[in-house]
């Protein structure tokens, strides 16, 4: 492709709103424009590097037994009512009527339509196991689209969905996915963990995200400092001993506290360490209110919550129903006296011996508070966040934190939406069953934002050969010098035909102009022709060591091919 054939508008300076590298640079490299908030085009080279990572991902995904399909993004609110996510899903789903005034929505993920088809055309255990996924745009009316293409409310994604007779089968395809998918993000360069997840709102158990590691990440990953352990932080369970003092119990005193509110305040007024207070919140799990413990320098994890008691919605209670229900705002809760209310502990709380907690009275707290002297808990349980330096759960090594960007998620999805939406198979006895579900998917755009933000320098990208819009850039320095242009001409049909991809700056520019573009846009190698074009040599640097040499035009092709070998 020759420079002046295409449409690559770059920036000198950096655009006002974009905040990260990745957005920075493909806007100013001319990759992609923002039309609305959270709203890209793609222009040529962002639609390239997309279609090689998609390239990526449907030879990984029909490697593992998946069958590529499309399906359509304007889907019936019918669907969506049948799995019950019409009423559930929230704000994010765009919904908007025909002139018929018939409801639809703005596929934001499609259980629903692939759901619908399947259970219209396949009825006997025979055709099972069957796995099927599409590469499509998305739309989800995100609150604060930011941080250009990894959060957008118009996204590319790849979606699969498999159908099971048996449990046993969806483990088999949940592996398959799972190496498919470490496959895809390997071969695309990126420096990436698979963790442990929560389902959230798709429903299902045993999930796995794949996190590309990023400061400007939006997820904490929980590792081992010492084996392959990690997890989203939501989800790492607390493996640890908490050793109960000998000290014996003092009698429970009330003393005024003044405004002091936070565990920090209160444990420096008190002269307490943080780990002999006990911090109160009340969380509304479902439709009834429940008062969480957990120990002062610890903070509650509302997902351990949600699943402990495997609700469907938790969240911490209005300041307004807390004071009703407590008597008191939040900063001075306790459990003492709260008898009304079901109360439920972390289990480092159980070892607290003459602790402090608020006394449900505004500047009041509690000293010499003793668990099940003083108050009563349903239950003890991993209630809390893990913390750097905790044990790792499967016993190796420590916890250490690093941010991460997610790209890809896998869900055993179970009968979740088949029971809903009545998608049943015949088993060999002639039985009806409820298919069982897994879910896979990947943020097609989202990966490449995640490559750009971890490839890169102080001049622009550096983009992995494996999804880099071209293998080669080739610059002629004067296209109006005769030898410069000739030669130019005969290295862009010559390397095409050995089989590189080849960008040509043909364009009536300055040296320098098309230079800083060149770094600026990223691509493996240049080719730089100049005043050594009538002896047949030319420049060669290697974008991503700047390394440089000059090569004769003869040797050009084979020089070329043992430096994409190296990268």
């Amino acid at each position: 492709m020759k420079q002046s054939m295409t449409l690559i508008p770059t920036l000198r300076e950096v655009p006002a709103d974009a905040e990260i590298k990745s957005h920075q640079l493909l806007l100013r490299a001319g990759f992609m424009r923002q039309n609305a908030s959270g709203v890209y085009s793609y222009m040529p080279l962002g639609r390239k590097v997309l279609q090689k990572v998609e390239a990526i991902i449907r030879e990984e995904m029909n490697n593992a037994g998946a069958a590529e399909l499309l399906m359509p993004a304007l889907q019936q609110a019918e669907l969506w009512q049948e799995s019950g996510r019409w009423y559930s899903y929230g704000p994010e789903l765009m919904r908007l009527k025909d002139r018929h005034d018939r409801e639809f929505a703005l596929g934001a993920t499609h259980e629903e339509v692939i759901t619908s088809l399947v259970r219209d055309e396949v009825k006997s255990y025979k055709r099972l196991p069957l796995t099927l996924y599409q590469i499509q745009t998305k739309f989800r009316d995100e609150k604060r689209p930011r941080f250009g293409l990894l959060r957008g409310r118009e996204f590319i994604m790849k979606d699969a969905y498999s159908f099971h007779a048996t449990k046993e089968s969806l483990d088999e395809v949940y592996q398959r996915i799972f190496q498919a998918y470490t496959n895809v993000f390997r071969r695309c360069g990126l420096n990436f963990r698979s963790v442990i997840a929560d389902s959230g709102a798709m429903g299902g158990k045993d999930t796995h995200e794949f996190m590309v590691l990023s400061e400007i990440g939006e997820d904490t990953i929980a590792y081992s400092d010492t084996s392959s352990y990690a997890a989203n932080i939501e989800m790492a369970p607390v493996i640890a001993d908490y050793e109960k003092s000998s000290e014996p119990a003092k009698e429970l005193e009330k003393i005024h506290t003044g405004n002091n509110k936070t565990i920090d305040d209160v444990s420096t007024f008190l002269k307490a360490e943080p780990q002999q207070c006990i911090k109160s919140l009340l969380f509304r799990v479902d439709d009834r209110y429940v008062l969480v413990l957990v120990r002062g320098d610890h903070e509650v994890n509302d997902i351990k919550l949600k699943n402990f008691f495997e609700a469907t919605a938790v969240e911490l209670a209005e300041p307004g129903v807390t004071k009703e229900i407590l008597g008191s705002s939040v900063g001075s809760l306790g459990p003492v006296g709260a008898e009304n209310i079901e109360i439920v502990a972390d289990q480092a709380v159980e070892s607290i011996v003459n602790g402090v907690c608020g006394a449900n009275e505004e500047e009041y707290h509690y000293l010499n508070v003793n668990p099940g002297r003083d108050f009563k808990v349903s239950a003890y349980a991993d209630f809390r966040f893990i913390k750097e330096g905790d044990p790792s759960p499967d016993g190796q090594g420590r916890i250490v934190f690093a941010k991460g960007i997610e790209v890809g998620h896998v869900f055993k999805l179970g009968t979740r939406y088949s029971e809903a939406m009545d998608a049943v198979f015949l088993d060999e006895n002639g039985r009806a069953k409820p298919m069982i579900m897994g879910c896979y998917g990947i943020g097609v755009s989202r990966t490449v934002a995640a490559v750009a933000e971890q490839f890169n320098d102080d001049k622009g990208l550096v983009w992995p050969l494996s999804v880099s819009p071209f293998d080669v850039h080739l610059i002629a320095v004067n296209m109006k010098d005769a030898d410069q242009s000739a030669l130019a001409e005969e290295l862009y049909g010559g390397l095409q035909g050995a089989g590189f991809e080849v960008l040509m700056d043909d364009r009536q520019e300055r040296p320098g102009v098309k230079f800083a573009d060149s770094d600026l846009i990223g691509l493996p190698v240049r080719i730089t022709v100049g005043k050594k074009a009538g002896e047949g040599i030319v420049e060669v640097k290697v974008r991503k060591t700047g390394e440089m040499q000059e090569v004769h035009k003869d040797s050009l092709a084979e020089t070329i091919k043992n430096i994409l070998l190296d990268l």
